[in-house]
Parts: C-alpha cells; sequence; structure tokens
C-alpha cells in the first residue's frame, strides 16, 4: 500500500491539472498506480479494515481525477460522494479485483499436477 501511495502522490499534479481528459487520467490509474497497489495481491489475507483502507485509497484517487462537482441548489462546489464516483467509475472496484485474483490464484492451487498451465514450458 505504501508504494502504492508513492506512485499515486508521484502522478498527483497529473491526476488534478486540467488539460488531460478524464479518460486519460482513468488510463493512468488503471495502468500506472493499479497494478503497483495490487502488486502481490494474491497473497493478502485480505479484511475489513484492509479492505476500508484499499477503499478509501481507491476513492481518493478518483475524486482527485473527477473533481469536484457545483451543487445545483446552493451553488457551492462539494466534493462527490461514493454513489456518484462508482457510477462515474464504471470499473469494478479495488476489493472485487483482488477478490477476483484471490479466486484465480485458488484455482490455480488447486489443480492437479497432471494438469498442466497455458504457456507451460
Amino acid at each position: 500500500m505504501k508504494s502504492g501511495n508513492a506512485c499515486y502522490l508521484s502522478v498527483q499534479n497529473l491526476l488534478s491539472s486540467r488539460p488531460p481528459s478524464q479518460n486519460f487520467k482513468i488510463k493512468i490509474y488503471r495502468t500506472i498506480i493499479l497494478p503497483v497497489v495490487l502488486y502481490g495481491c494474491e497473497t493478502w489475507s485480505l479484511r475489513l479494515r484492509e479492505e476500508r483502507k484499499l477503499r478509501v485509497f481507491e476513492n481518493s484517487v478518483l475524486r482527485r481525477i473527477f473533481g469536484p462537482k457545483r451543487d445545483e441548489v446552493t451553488g457551492k462546489w462539494r466534493r462527490l460522494h461514493n454513489e456518484e464516483l462508482n457510477d462515474l467509475y464504471a470499473s469494478p472496484n479495488i476489493v472485487r479485483v483482488i477478490k477476483s485474483r484471490m479466486r484465480w490464484a485458488g484455482h490455480v492451487a488447486r489443480m492437479g499436477e497432471e494438469r498442466g498451465c497455458i504457456g507451460s514450458w
């Protein structure tokens, strides 16, 4: 998580700047930040505390990408709510990605010796 946070901080100015589009910023998140955060996640024991930390991290990155929203009633700027972030970011959240990887790691671990993996030497 520390290396993912360091990676996020290194591209933080790019994510909050105006010129790049939101799609480009999401691609940066998916290709640069997310792999660093998810490195070795197949071996983690994911507890509720870690899930919460990962969701908070992802929501902070997404808030940086999508920026604030102007409230229609008051006219003031406000942060996006988690539900709004989920609507804007169409991909599965980080916890779902980790759990799906854990499931695949379990399949591979239970696979018999006589059955080879694709691309085995």
